[in-house]
This record gives structure tokens, C-alpha cells and sequence, in this order.
């Protein structure tokens, strides 16, 4: 079942259910065991009944942007868009319209959407409890998740190739992931000091290369800020007959390396001290160890993920955009934890670069993290909705959200929305505690330009560490 029909359905479902009007206020929503928190009241406009459009974008994980002077709400996931209009009693979806019985309306600052059935072909298991005004929403095979999604989400190759999907240099080291095993030839360089990563019968996968400028011929750049030993990372498509793939780590001075081959798509150069003991990779695996040196003498895996990046933007504010926001605090979190020597922090995407939800849990699927955190932004269609909110999707991840919400909505000053449950693809299909950080609202200007202050930023970091270093036991 795709996104945009358990969308069209939650926009529509309650008019098979007539009674449902009759008492609006008191009706739940349940889906998929869990029941949505709903802040706002759900009302019944001239026997419509209408729901705030932040169940929408917060509990399915949908890119919703308001236009304001055209009146309009735009919902985008799954490569599909959907338009709703304040107003008008139709809704485009994918240029096809549908009719609404009742349009959408703003009440007291809060978009409210009309909810009605279509189709039978959503996918979704319904139960509709009169007596206890309950809905109980099932959805099999969701793809929901904490940022937009695209075809490119199982894209493979139709020549062999491995494609990359995702560079990102956290630390001191450099981690790819790809959607398959590659057996990298890795070399180090003088004059200037580089390492150069080689990936044989190898493309970039579609998204990560859409806005990456990595086709044949071309040069892309990850800045590493900030980073004693290395300079930048260059990749391109170092040539196409045979394909592959050209990673160039440049050094500020000579270091060795240790190559992991983690199985299944996830490659770590982990740079070492220069004493002469690089170790060249196994010709058949491509790994000079058994296992990532992520994680070694006892140390707590942290892996900080910001979300959106690169041609997806996330929400759009006034002055900046959420993945600008979310890679900034991302990267403060980061130059935090890496002070403690009992953390080993991992950063899924460490420059304005793009990664596909999969990718993502991938990596801390991968390294075994001890926990997993995603940093966002909220936007709303309401230019005065408020406040910071934590998430989780499963029970085992529900007291590592308490224990970092508590700190973090008092480091942000905002109103306090609570901890939630939350249907996002990073923390439902991750296997470790993990929580999805809504900073705050990047629609509010007030909130937005707090957001930028760099002292702000340096407190809610502050803040995200000590919740996790006190959910993890850590000094």
C-alpha cells in the first residue's frame, strides 16, 4: 500500500460513516494500534467531518506546504502530490479531481480538511466502532517515514551495477552506502595526501545523484568542516565503460586507513593514525576486518540523522529551509558526542546531500546502533502553530523519547507539545530505541529565526546530548 492512498483515504474515510458528525469532538482515531494525538478538536463543518491537516503531515509523514495567497495546501510522498484548496470543494491528485463535499477551512489559525471515502483500493483495514465513536485504521505494508519518499526508494540497477546512494563523512570516517556488495580498491596518495576510494561496476543510484552534479566527467564536493586531517570529499563517475564509482578523501596530512565491508550495502573507510600499519583491503570482500571498528571497546553507537538534504528541501520557512536547519544541528550534536570517549557518533548525512529513508536506517541497522535520532522541523498551513514535540513508533523507543523531551523542550523555549507517537518510516523501521525531534515550527517567524540563532542551536545540541548520554548510561 502506498502513501498517497492511505493519504486520499484519510481525507475522505469518515463520509462512509454518517454518524461520525453526530459527535465529532469525541471520535478517536487508531491506526495501527496506536491512537493519534490529536491537540486541535475535530469538528463537524456543515456535517463534514474535518481534522487538523497536521495529522496529515506529523502522524503519515507527508511534506505539506501552505501558499498562503493562492489559498492552497500541497501535499507531497511517494513521488505524488495532492492539492487542496481553502474554499473549493475538490482535491487534485495527481492532476485528477475529486469532489469534496465540504471544502477546507481555517478555524482559530488551524487548517482543517475534509475527510470522505473514494476508493475501496486503498489498502488500508478499517473497523468503525459507533458505540465508542473509535476508527481503527490497518495499514499493510506502509512506506510512511520521516521525510518524503520517491521511486528512487527501490530503485536497482537494470545493468548489474551497484548503485550509491549515499556519502556522508562523520569523524574520521567515510561511510557509503549502495544497494548491493562492492569490493572497493583503495589506495593512499602524496602530493597532495589523498585516499582514493575505487568502486568498481558501480553508478550512483537516481536519488542521490539527482541533485548531486556526480555524472560522468563531473566533480561533487562533501565539505567536511571543521576536521583536523581532511580537507573535503570528491566523488564522481570516474568512468562509464566499465562503470564506476571515484571517492577521493583529501587529506590535510598523511593518514592510514582500515577498510569495513559491513555485507549489504554499507562501506566504512576508517581513517587510522600514520604509523605504517594500513592494511589493504581483502581482494574477494574488500574489508581488512571482520567487523566496523564503529562501536570497539565498549563504546555506545549514536547515530544523528538530519533530515531531508539536497533537492529535497523539507519544510520551507521564510528565511531558510528545514534540511539547512536539521544538518546545522546535526552537525553541533555530533561535535558534542565525539568529546566523550564512551560514544561513537555516526552521522547518516553530514553535508547537503541527499539519502533515501532506507538508506538511513541502513546505516544504523548496520553499525548496530545503541540509539537512533532524527532531527526536524515542524511546518504548519497556520503561521502561528507552536512547539516542540518528540516522537517514537514503538514501545522500546518510548523512554528514550521521555528522557531527551524533557531536556529538549526546555532548551527550545517553545510550547511544549508533548511526546507522540508517530507512524516515520527512520523510527518504525529501525530495530533500536529511535526518535523522531521536532525542534519547532518553521512556518511560526518567531520560532524560524530562533531556530537560526546560533546560540539557540548550541542549547537545544546541548540538550539533545544529555538526553541521550543519561538514556544510555553515560557519564
Amino acid at each position: 500500500m502506498k502513501k498517497l492512498g492511505f493519504l486520499v483515504f484519510l481525507l475522505v474515510f469518515m463520509w462512509s460513516f454518517p454518524h461520525i458528525g453526530e459527535a465529532a469532538t469525541d471520535t478517536k482515531v487508531v491506526l495501527n494500534g496506536q491512537q493519534l494525538s490529536i491537540p486541535e478538536e475535530v469538528q463537524n463543518v456543515k456535517g463534514s467531518v474535518m481534522v487538523p491537516i497536521r495529522v496529515i503531515s506529523q502522524n503519515l509523514g507527508y511534506q505539506v506546504k501552505w501558499d498562503q495567497s493562492a489559498g492552497q495546501v500541497n501535499i507531497d510522498g511517494e513521488g505524488k502530490s495532492i492539492q487542496l484548496y481553502i474554499g473549493k470543494n475538490a482535491a487534485s491528485v495527481d492532476n485528477k479531481t475529486y469532489s469534496l463535499n465540504t471544502a477546507p477551512v481555517i478555524k482559530n489559525g488551524t487548517t482543517m480538511v475534509p475527510i470522505r471515502l473514494v476508493s475501496e483500493q486503498m489498502g488500508i483495514g478499517v473497523h468503525w466502532n459507533n458505540s465508542d465513536k473509535i476508527v481503527t485504521l490497518t495499514s499493510t505494508g506502509t512506506s510512511t517515514g520521516g521525510g518524503t519518499t520517491s521511486d528512487a526508494d527501490n530503485a536497482t540497477s537494470e545493468n548489474g551495477l551497484a548503485l550509491v546512494n549515499g556519502i556522508s563523512f562523520s569523524e574520521s570516517r567515510l561511510l557509503v552506502t549502495l544497494d548491493k556488495s562492492v569490493t572497493p580498491k583503495v589506495s593512499k596518495m602524496d602530493s597532495p595526501n589523498r585516499i582514493v576510494v575505487d568502486l568498481p561496476n558501480a553508478d550512483f543510484g537516481g536519488g542521490f545523484a539527482q541533485g548531486q552534479n556526480a555524472e560522468a566527467g563531473q566533480i561533487a564536493t562533501l565539505a567536511v568542516p571543521n576536521n583536523d586531517n581532511v580537507s573535503q570529499v570528491r566523488y564522481s563517475q570516474y568512468s562509464t565503460d566499465p562503470s564506476s564509482v571515484r571517492i577521493v578523501i583529501d587529506l590535510k596530512k598523511a593518514r592510514n586507513y582500515e577498510v569495513f565491508n559491513e555485507g549489504q550495502g554499507l562501506l566504512i573507510v576508517d581513517l587510522t593514525a600514520d604509523n605504517g600499519t594500513t592494511k589493504q583491503p581483502d581482494s574477494s570482500t574488500g574489508a581488512t576486518q571482520p567487523g566496523s571498528s564503529v562501536g570497539n571497546s565498549g563504546k555506545k553507537v549514536v547515530v544523528i540523522d538530519a533530515g531531508h538534504g539536497d533537492q529535497d528541501p523539507g519544510a520551507v520557512g521564510s528565511q531558510t529551509t528545514e534540511k539547512r536547519l536539521n544538518l546545522g544541528l546535526a552537525l553541533k550534536v555530533e561535535a558534542l558526542l565525539k568529546d566523550d570517549p564512551n560514544i561513537d557518533v555516526i552521522l547518516t548525512r553530514s553535508d547537503d546531500t541527499f539519502l533515501e529513508l532506507k538508506e538511513r536506517v541502513k546505516v544504523a541497522e548496520k553499525l548496530n546502533a545503541d540509539v537512533f535520532v532524527s532531527i526536524h522541523a515542524n511546518s504548519s498551513g497556520s503561521s502561528a502553530a507552536s512547539g516542540t514535540e518528540t516522537y517514537y513508533q514503538r514501545s522500546s523507543s518510548k523512554k528514550l523519547a521521555q528522557t531527551i523531551h524533557k531536556y529538549f523542550v526546555a532548551a527550545t523555549g517553545f510550547k511544549d507539545r508533548g511526546v507522540q507517537y508517530g507512524n516515520f518510516h527512520v523510527i518504525r523501521e529501525t530495530t533500536m530505541p529511535a526518535v523522531l525531534l521536532e525542534v519547532g515550527f518553521i512556518s511560526n517567524r518567531t520560532e524560524e529565526s530562533k531556530m537560526m540563532d546560533s546560540a539557540k542551536q548550541d542549547q537545544i545540541a546541548a540538550s539533545v546530548v544529555k538526553g541521550i548520554k543519561e538514556y544510555l548510561g553515560v557519564s
